[in-house]
Parts: C-alpha cells; structure tokens; sequence
C-alpha cells in the first residue's frame, strides 16, 4: 500500500512538472513516510533545506517533496491551475497577498502565529519568517580608482562619468518577468523618484535584465557584470565565495522585502501544512539557528531600513491597468 502511495506521489510531481515551469525540485526523509508534505517555493533548496532537515529531526515520519520556481509560475500554480500543495513560500509579498485575498488560502491559527509581532502576519493568512534587504553587489575590480557607492546617488554618478566601464555589465530584475522584481521596483518607486532617475541611466548603459537574484550574483562574481542591482542580500550574504564583491545596503534608504508562507485553499494535508508553517515561524522569530529573523539583514551600515508591510495595500500595483502602466513606464525607461 505504501509503495502504491509513494508511486502516486511521483505521478503528481511528474504532472506537477509538466503543468508549469519549475527551476528545482527535491525530497527528503523516507519515501514510505506515512505523512506526505507537498511545499511549493521561490526559495533555493540549499537556502531552504536547513529549516527541513531541522523539521525532520523530530518528526522523522514525514516525506517532503520540495519544488522551486519563480514567483511568477508560483502564483499561476496555485491561481490558475490548482496545484495540490500543502505550503506556498514566496519572496513575493504582493502575490502572497493577492491570493489570500482573492480567496485561495486557508486560515492557520495556533499558539505560535499568536504570539507573533504584527508585521509579521496578516488576517491569520499570510505569515512571515525572514526579512531580507535588497542590495547592490559590486565587483570591486570594476570600481578600481573609484570611490565606492554607498547610495543610489553614489551609483548615478559612478556609471554617468564612466559609461565605458559600465557598458552591458549592469544587471538587474526584469520586472515583467520576476514578481519580487517588480515588488521591489514598485515598492521604491513610491518612496523615491531617484529610482526612474537609476533605471534611466541603467538602460541607457543597456542592463542586462534577469529573473534572479542568484544569476546575477553568479555574474558579478565571474566578472561579467560589474553591479547588480536590487539583488536579495540574504542570498549575497551567506555565500562564501565572492572573494573581491563587495555588498552594498544603500544608505540613503534599503527596501526590506518579508519572505511569507500561505497554507492553500486546496492544501491535501492542510494539519501537517499547518505544524510545518508553526516549525517555520517559530524557528525564525526565536532569533536562533539558520532561520534567525535578524540574521538576513546582514551589516546595515548606516542603512535606514524600509520595510515593506503586509496587508491590501500590496495589492495597488497588481490592478491590471497599474501593473501594465508601471511595465510601460518601465520598459521606455530600461530599453532604450
């Protein structure tokens, strides 16, 4: 009977697959487990993966099919197709929101979401467990006899009066593409307009546009781009190999994203999905271990922290007729 579970398991993944684009996917614990847990997620495995094994170490009963895709193709998964996963964890708080609202997610209740602060959570739905900044990562080879941007001022500068260094080795999201992209875009937007200022004086050094923060990490590290902007410097920050990168939190402000989990409407094991969720949250708001809430902030330097808040007021930019004004402006303003 186990055997005849598990084999379904995989024909679900396999369908799963085949329904939307995923860029990872992975299991852990026994593959007889009696309990099965299904997590779809923005979050690299190996970022992730701590935070299952810590689960696992007490609960050793459990089989957890882990899949990683974009935000974008997280939200379709869950929106348009009704993907049987028992978790979603996204970077992308706007669509985290926009699903509990629109009536796909599940309350969770429970003594640990409770005692949790309230920045933290929103109508009992939407929870968050990490805080992470976006960042500037800079090749130090490249701003050699150059002093060094701790602002976004500090970056217009350096690549007006140096077109020819910065040339096609500028890299940041593509926000038509990447939903924490265009969170973050959105976001700073309505705080500064020094961010269209950026955008125009990167697309005219012709950016190189990407869907995530761990490419363009990659390509300042290999010294094909000399700066990436808006990275997520969770992820900058526990790497251990950009030796000469230099990760910049931008003092004159620093948007913080809230990476967030949601228990689906259509959850198969929506009790398990929920002890996970409480196993999650506890482990981050307890500033301990892996997971410690603070520990993504990384060095601020001086950095006046932004962070973005959870709740309705997420969801102005996805209204279609603001989302394709944005993109518009945008797009005039990078592809030049």
């Amino acid at each position: 009977m186990r055997k005849l579970v598990f084999s379904l398991v995989l024909i679900l993944v396999a369908a799963r697959v085949a329904a939307f684009e995923i860029e990872d996917h992975s299991t852990f614990g026994p593959k007889q487990a009696p309990e099965v847990l299904r997590i779809l997620s923005t979050t690299d495995t190996a970022i992730f993966s701590p935070m299952i094994q810590s689960y696992l170490a007490n609960n050793p009963d459990t089989f957890i099919d882990y899949t990683v895709a974009s935000s974008t193709e997280v939200m379709g998964a869950v929106l348009q197709q009704s993907q049987p996963f028992d978790l979603v964890i996204s970077s992308a708080m706007d669509l985290q929101t926009k699903l509990a609202n629109d009536g796909y997610v599940q309350k969770h209740v429970s003594g640990v979401t409770g005692a949790l602060p309230v920045w933290a959570k929103w109508n009992d739905m939407v929870f968050a467990f990490t805080q992470e900044p976006a960042a500037i990562v800079i090749s130090e080879a490249a701003f050699q006899g150059l002093d060094m941007p701790r602002s976004r001022e500090d970056l217009i500068t350096a690549m007006r009066r140096n077109p020819e260094r910065f040339r096609g080795r500028v890299g940041t999201y593509d926000v038509r593409q990447s939903g924490l992209g265009y969170l973050f875009a959105t976001q700073e937007s309505r705080v500064s307009e020094t961010y269209w200022r950026l955008t125009e004086v990167m697309g005219s050094l012709g950016a190189r546009l990407y869907c995530c923060s761990s490419q363009m990490i990659d390509d300042v590290a290999s010294g094909e781009l000399a700066v990436a902007y808006n990275v997520l410097g969770s992820y900058a920050f526990q790497r251990s190999d950009l030796d000469g990168i230099r990760i910049v939190l931008p003092s004159d402000f620093t948007t913080v994203m809230l990476r967030s989990v949601v228990v689906p409407k259509t959850a198969p094991s929506p009790e398990l999905a929920g002890r996970f969720a409480d196993h999650m949250l506890e482990q981050a708001h307890s500033n301990s271990g892996n997971f410690d809430i603070r520990r993504w902030l990384g060095p601020s330097d001086g950095a006046a922290l932004s962070r973005i808040n959870l709740g309705p007021g997420l969801l102005v930019y996805l209204d279609a007729l603001k989302r394709r004004a944005f993109q518009k402006e945008w797009t005039n303003a990078i592809l030049q």
